[in-house]
């Protein structure tokens, strides 16, 4: 079962962005992998799928969006899954280095 601990609350004005968003109306498959999905094929589909991320002007909000609940799925904002696994992994290890001083790998 999907875990909604991380979303934020149903204010409506925290979602509205979401009405001005350039894959509105787009099939949903083209941000989401269907299972078993690799290479050239997955590549492929999230390129496109960063295409419309790359015209849309709430790509910055849907990016903030996406890290900020952890969303372990599809393409948000034109971040990858994979993408924003790395990004989330950086601000870990600078937080880590910021407060013990050394770096460190969590």
């Amino acid at each position: 079962m999907a875990d909604f601990s991380r979303l934020p609350g149903p204010n409506a004005d925290l979602w509205d962005w979401q009405l001005l968003a350039a894959c509105r109306g787009v099939d949903s498959s083209l941000f989401f992998h269907p299972e078993g999905e690799r290479g050239a094929a997955r590549s492929a589909r999230e390129n496109s799928a960063k295409e419309v991320c790359m015209r849309c002007p709430v790509r910055a909000q849907c990016a903030a969006h996406a890290l900020a609940v952890r969303e372990p799925y599809g393409v948000w904002g034109g971040l990858t899954e994979d993408e924003r696994e790395e990004l989330m992994g950086r601000a870990r290890n600078r937080l880590i280095t910021t407060s013990s001083g050394t770096p460190s790998r969590a």
